[in-house]
């Protein structure tokens, strides 16, 4: 049976390894294909900075609601039994199959001047920083949803009940044993969804525009050096790679040491 069972393992093996090299190598030739004075370069370069940090700006604010919002729905999906969470869960996970370009479109039609808000009277979202926010969380808030639903899945569920029994609030209980036994997953799923909303492009495209200074974020400022300058498109990718790198490494390293903790 080890025999036959071997030939499988070693051709899953060449599939796993292949698949890795397929994700890995793009990733290499982009780092390896600017030197230390083009990423110099790059740095200072106009459309660095401001991209830069609006996307930071926007991302942390974002990532803020996600979290405010994103917390307690994870924690229904995970635990409820409500017929409803079926459904809920299915339209919270539909943004994540859906393209960003269609709900750049979904976002103008909802948000924009001729949308619901906007044809109502409530006035139009679109083309500022605030429609860089929306985009950023409509795409990225779906990811960070379903990995801490996940999260809070993986604990036992009689976490609160003996809790309670101790004396505990609801509320206490989530705040002093639930949350800080799924830290790790948390901020395993809060990564994951910052490294998505620094890397939107579509959906800002379409709601935001590309506007230096005002909505332009680093992905957009890298499809604006492209049409003139491939080098510095090269640099700002291989600079947003980077940001998005240290960014998702150091709350997986906050999550190994909540893991060690706990």
């Amino acid at each position: 049976m080890t025999r036959e069972a071997s030939p499988g393992r070693g051709l899953a093996a060449l599939f796993a390894f292949a698949l890795v090299g397929l994700l890995a190598i793009p990733l290499v030739a982009l780092a390896t294909s600017v030197g230390p004075r083009s990423l110099a370069a790059g740095f200072t370069h106009p459309l660095f900075g401001p991209a830069a940090w609006l996307s930071l700006r926007t991302s942390a604010l974002a990532m803020f609601l996600t979290v405010l919002g994103g917390l307690p729905l994870a924690y229904w999906l995970a635990r409820s039994d409500a017929k409803l969470r079926p459904w809920v869960g299915a339209l919270v996970a539909l943004p994540i199959v859906v393209p960003p370009s269609v709900l750049g479109v979904a976002l103008l039609r909802a948000f924009g001047r001729q949308g619901w808000l906007g044809s109502a009277g409530g006035g139009s979202l679109a083309f500022g920083e605030s429609a860089v926010v929306l985009a950023q969380l409509i795409v990225a808030a779906p990811f960070f949803v379903h990995a801490a639903a996940n999260a809070f899945r993986d604990l036992d569920p009689q976490l609160v009940a003996v809790a309670r029994t101790l004396g505990a609030t609801r509320a206490g209980a989530m705040r002093r044993v639930v949350l800080p036994a799924a830290r790790p997953g948390l901020l395993a799923a809060l990564g994951l969804a910052w490294a998505r909303a620094l890397g939107e492009f579509g959906a800002t495209l379409l709601f935001a525009g590309s506007l230096p200074g005002r909505t332009q974020t680093l992905p957009l400022a890298i499809f604006h050096a492209l049409e003139s300058d491939v080098t510095l498109a090269v640099t700002l990718s291989v600079l947003l790679l980077g940001l998005g790198a240290l960014l998702f490494a150091a709350l997986r390293l906050a999550g190994g040491r909540a893991r060690r903790a706990s």
